[in-house]
């Protein structure tokens, strides 16, 4: 079958559906959700059941890098500065040095046993030198992990950093297939412009993104989250013109907003949650429909070899060697190093050969598939196992909130107070969101000249209103106090 304007809404819209119902179900056999939705592409293909003809590398790598916009800004929105920052020099060596050593012994290994040439097999180690954002996220999430330390912070914040490293390696030993007069010194400058311009531009964009939400006055509540969506299109895109690395400036733009009090930051994150699910079941599904299974299996062999060298070898001696300027205890080295997966951003990658037309783009492809797959397939299903097995596990019971779930998490507020804002109060003349407001209290309603007023994040506070605050307990009440920094306070009666 071929995909029409007229069939494809209804297609695409099966798809989703089935995806979705299965994946509910999916756990209970212990396979990985997303698995399944490259497994339903697959059987929808040409050569599966649903026999739809799509072969076109270039529509998917399109609908792959606005996937990964999705996956990677939700991940960065959900990601805590507070908890990143004692782990933050170990996660920035797994997701610069980890990624350049898994590639280099990966693309030696490739070399000594292939027909590819040196570049060709630095080219395909590059590809999957990153762990997949969008299969660490939800693996981890969907299994509800409870880990030891700084562990579950280590492990995002390098999934979530490290496909930027592998982006820039891939293009770079592209360059050099392709280029075969250059050399390794040669790739050095586009290494440098990429990172350095990523990154400046990503802490630009963010702290010019803060402004402009907070300083918007928008009629709907609706429009924030697509306003935010406009901004993190103009990041990526603007930082990938001048040429920057587009992934690295979207993801610190994402990692500064989730940090920053935010105007209807509540909706925003929600609606990030749901469209990071979505882009993720698209990606995998239009990947599965990409692959013919006919080509992947003449590479079983090959493949495997490949993937066992990399979960038993090339990841575990990257994590060990980048990590050995750090002390932490042998067993979370070993657990790191098994949370090495790869899932559809190497694919994702592994068009890029594809569309440049070198000669071996089509065995990589399938090999990158094959490690992709069993990737998640052995790794995956095995986090919780091998977590218990190195006494890396906490009981579900001790598992403590992060700073999304809590601000998630409607808790019974029990404590309820007026608050009247004076001349001297430090609140007066500011909006609600620059307040910086304590998360587990709530300005439920503004009594302002005999009129009562529902505020949000850019309501501004002005002399002699009475703050109606509710909160779950006294100490967060206390704390409304030394926020606002009032001396006066009337108790509702």
């Amino acid at each position: 079958m071929n995909l029409t304007i007229e069939n494809i809404m209804l297609v695409g819209s099966l798809l989703l559906f089935v995806s979705i119902i299965v994946g509910k179900t999916s756990y209970k056999f212990g396979v990985p959700t997303l698995l399944l939705f490259l497994a339903i592409g697959m059987l929808a293909g040409s050569e599966g059941l649903g026999g739809i003809q799509f072969n076109d590398p270039k529509i998917a790598q399109f609908i792959g890098i606005v996937s990964l916009n999705f996956i990677l800004f939700s991940g960065g929105l959900d990601t805590n500065w507070n908890t990143v920052k004692p782990i933050l020099r170990e996660g920035l060596a797994l997701s610069t040095l980890g990624v350049l050593l898994t590639a280099l012994s990966l693309g030696t290994f490739v070399w000594l046993i292939t027909d590819f040439t040196i570049y060709e097999s630095m080219l395909l180690g590059s590809i999957v030198s990153s762990t997949d954002a969008a299969a660490v996220f939800s693996i981890l999430r969907s299994k509800n992990l409870a880990l030891r330390t700084n562990l579950r912070p280590t492990l995002e914040l390098e999934s979530g950093s490290n496909d930027p490293m592998a982006y820039v390696l891939t293009l770079a030993f592209l360059t050099l297939v392709i280029n075969q007069d250059q050399d390794l010194a040669s790739i050095i400058p586009l290494f440098l412009q990429q990172m350095i311009f990523g990154g400046v531009a990503g802490f630009l964009f963010g702290k010019l993104s803060k402004l402009i939400i907070n300083r918007i006055r928008l009629d709907f509540e609706g429009l924030y989250p697509v306003l935010v969506i406009a901004l993190m299109f103009i990041t990526f895109s603007a930082t990938d013109f001048v040429g920057g690395n587009g992934f690295l400036a979207i993801y610190i733009c994402s990692v500064y907003l989730g940090n920053q009090d935010l105007i209807h930051k509540k909706t925003i994150l929600k609606m990030y949650d749901g469209l990071a699910w979505l882009m993720q079941i698209i990606l995998f599904l239009t990947l599965g429909l990409l692959v013919f299974p006919t080509h992947v299996f003449p590479v079983f062999g090959v493949g495997l070899i490949i993937s066992l060298f990399l979960i038993l070898v090339a990841r575990p001696l990257s994590v060990l060697l980048s990590l050995s300027f750090f002390k932490m205890k042998f067993r979370r080295r070993l657990y790191i190093s098994w949370v090495g997966l790869r899932g559809a951003v190497p694919i994702v990658f592994a068009t890029y050969p594809l569309l440049a037309g070198i000669d071996k783009a089509d065995m990589m492809f399938n090999i990158v598939f094959f490690i992709s797959v069993t990737s998640v397939l052995i790794q995956g299903t095995t986090l919780s196992v091998v977590a218990k097995w190195l006494n890396v596990a906490l009981p579900k019971e001790e598992k403590k909130l992060n700073p999304t779930d809590m601000l998630f998490m409607d808790s019974p507020k029990t404590v309820m107070k007026d608050i009247r804002i004076g001349p001297d109060c430090f609140a007066l003349d500011k909006k609600i969101v620059e307040l910086g407001f304590p998360k587990h209290a709530i300005i439920a309603m503004i009594r302002r000249n005999d009129a009562y007023i529902t505020p949000n994040g850019s309501t501004v506070i002005e002399d002699g209103d009475t703050l109606m605050v509710f909160a779950d307990k006294q100490e967060v009440i206390d704390e409304v106090y030394e926020t606002l920094q009032i001396n006066h306070v009337t108790e509702r009666m």
